[in-house]
């Protein structure tokens, strides 16, 4: 049975967030192709994990024989999200954009996952390789060519560290001008809103059958 690992960090509830009515588009798709599978979910903006401490980061580097007591509680919670990451076949997350980068939850995730020779910068690792998409939303407009391209800090560094660090198979879909239909100033903007996240949620689908194609090969 497939298991795929669901993460959403939006602070808005389902319903009234963008990147997770896309995430929900591609875990439906999912399930209806892995009736029997299972699904790991994690939402950090209800249950945040805890942001990585001097004990957790050092107690990474060191034999656990030698861990305090304070390394061995911090590092036990960090295996637990690992285990998560390495049992997962495809990886789901929504990563909406806020003053131009992710989630703090997301990058406490992140910090915790990331082990530099287990799950990080090793080529045996247990994750590599695995299909990770990514629901990026953002408010306004930062794709190549447009007026705050440089702005961009979501995609790029996801594409770094999901992509470069933790060698996973990274693909990206990003709803966008998302705060169209709630800001005034915006509102010629609403059809292109619309056509993007119409656009997001085909993809999202798509992308869940992709996968769920690809794991059964």
């Amino acid at each position: 049975m497939a298991t795929l690992l669901h993460i959403d960090s939006s602070v808005f509830p389902h319903g009234a967030s963008a990147s997770r009515s896309v995430t929900d588009a591609f875990r439906k798709a999912w399930q209806e192709q892995h009736p029997d599978g299972t699904v790991v979910y994690r939402d950090l903006s209800t249950e945040p994990v805890p942001h990585i401490t001097a004990d957790a980061h050092t107690a990474g580097f060191a034999d656990p024989a030698t861990h305090t007591p304070a390394q061995a509680a911090a590092f036990a919670a960090r295996v637990r999200l690992i285990e998560e990451l390495e049992g997962a076949d495809a990886v789901l997350i929504g990563a909406p954009m806020y003053n131009y980068a992710i989630p703090s939850t997301l990058k406490a995730w992140l910090d915790n996952v990331i082990l530099m020779g287990r799950t990080a910068m090793n080529e045996g690792s247990k994750v590599a390789g695995t299909p990770v998409t990514v629901v990026a939303s953002r408010g306004g407009a930062y794709g190549p060519g447009t007026p705050r391209e440089g702005y961009e800090h979501v995609q790029n560094y996801l594409a770094a560290v999901l992509g470069d660090a933790l060698a996973l198979d990274v693909d990206f879909i990003v709803p966008e001008l998302t705060m169209a239909p709630h800001n005034p100033a915006m509102t010629e903007l609403v059809p292109l809103y619309e056509a993007s996240r119409d656009r997001s949620l085909e993809q999202a689908e798509n992308k869940a059958k992709q996968i769920a194609q690809r794991l059964a090969a």
